[in-house]
């Protein structure tokens, strides 16, 4: 009998499955605990959790949970639109924001084509790349910043789309406005440039880049409410795009991609102001503690703007294991090529302290 993998497409023997963070539910097996008693600072999500209007708006959709949601999700659509100045047209749903880049790479990728991204991106750019036996060109990121410039000079006849995650995860730093501007004045009018945003709302001063959706550029802007607005688990994002682009990607669109529970939670989330704003005080606090612990201990650590942090410890994996037996769950980034970089979420201020308290404890064993 033939291997299955005889039968599946060949670009997929040699793609690695993406690896989240380790879950609370897993480590406590692994560990003999409560789950409870776990500090989870590996997935960049919202210690505050999601909203009470969130909760209350998915507890009220539930007694229709046998009805099919809208498929066009039109009332999040519209709430969108709004709340960033666009017409419900400009806007498309995905299954968290992963979901609409994989849209691109069914619109617009044949093989042989050429994506462009950063070192050090988040690396499912590079798996949809290979999923769809597309090159990555990836540019070089020598003090962990995107370069555009290096961008500019990658772009091949085969370029297609160009993915620039701002700020960048894992690394957490930001591309300034001027930047862009300069970027999008040189780039090809072909070229699909992809703005991932997913922490977009951590930002003070956040660059404008709806401005060129609405000139009707090639331009797409990936969102999500798993971050600031706590839905992780309900796997909820969005595109902005010019309404020829968002036609396009709903032709790749599953019907009833986006559940009516996540399209309830998401709406009224979008409305409650004061939630994002705890949550930010919250995360701005936390990540300048941070930040001075490891200065005062002497740790490298990349300037940060989102809601993570990414700490140079020696060893990634021999840290991150040792934290795992303190009950503290961080994100080891051997993966990005990164082997001596961890990337620690902002938690509550008690979580963080606790994770200062054991990682000091940590490197002192070492």
């Amino acid at each position: 009998m033939a291997s299955v993998w005889e039968l599946a497409n060949a670009q997929l023997r040699d793609l690695a499955a993406y690896e989240p963070g380790k879950p609370i539910e897993e480590t406590a097996r692994e560990l003999g605990v409560d789950p409870g008693t776990i500090i989870k600072l590996a997935s960049n999500e919202n210690p505050l959790g999601p909203s009470p209007s969130a909760l209350q708006a998915m507890r009220a959709t539930l007694e229709n949970a046998h009805l099919y949601p809208d498929g066009s999700g039109f009332y999040l659509r519209k709430a969108i639109a709004a709340k960033l100045t666009v017409a419900p047209e400009n806007v498309i749903l995905g299954n968290g924001s992963n979901e609409v880049i994989e849209f691109l790479g069914h619109a617009f990728l044949n093989p042989g084509d050429d994506v462009i991204t950063c070192q050090y991106a988040f690396i499912v750019y590079k798996l949809l790349a290979t999923a769809f036996s597309v090159r990555t060109i990836e540019t070089p990121s020598p003090d962990y910043r995107l370069n555009l410039d290096a961008t500019l000079d990658a772009i091949t006849s085969n370029t297609r789309i160009i993915f620039i995650p701002n700020p960048n995860n894992p690394t957490g730093t930001l591309i300034s406005q001027r930047a862009i501007d300069s970027f999008m004045l040189r780039v090809p009018d072909n070229i699909i440039v992809v703005f991932d945003e997913a922490y977009f709302e951590f930002l003070d001063d956040p660059p404008g880049t709806l401005r060129f959706v609405r000139d009707g550029r090639n331009v797409i802007v990936l969102r999500t409410f798993s971050k600031i607005h706590g839905l992780a688990g309900l796997r909820i994002g969005y595109a902005i795009a010019p309404p020829e682009m968002t036609e396009v990607l709903h032709k790749t669109r599953q019907p009833f991609n986006v559940n009516s529970i996540a399209q309830a939670a998401a709406i009224a989330a979008l409305d409650d102001d004061a939630h994002l704003r705890d949550t930010k005080r919250l995360i701005d606090q936390g990540r300048a503690y941070l930040q001075q612990q490891f200065a005062e201990m002497q740790i490298p650590v990349v300037p940060a703007v989102a809601n993570f942090v990414m700490v140079n410890v020696g060893d990634c994996c021999a840290v991150f294991e040792k934290l795992l037996q303190r009950k503290i769950i961080v994100r080891p980034l051997k993966g990005y090529g990164l082997p001596e970089w961890v990337r620690i979420s902002v938690g509550t201020m008690e979580e963080n302290k606790k994770l200062i308290a054991a990682l000091k404890d940590v490197i002192q064993a070492q």
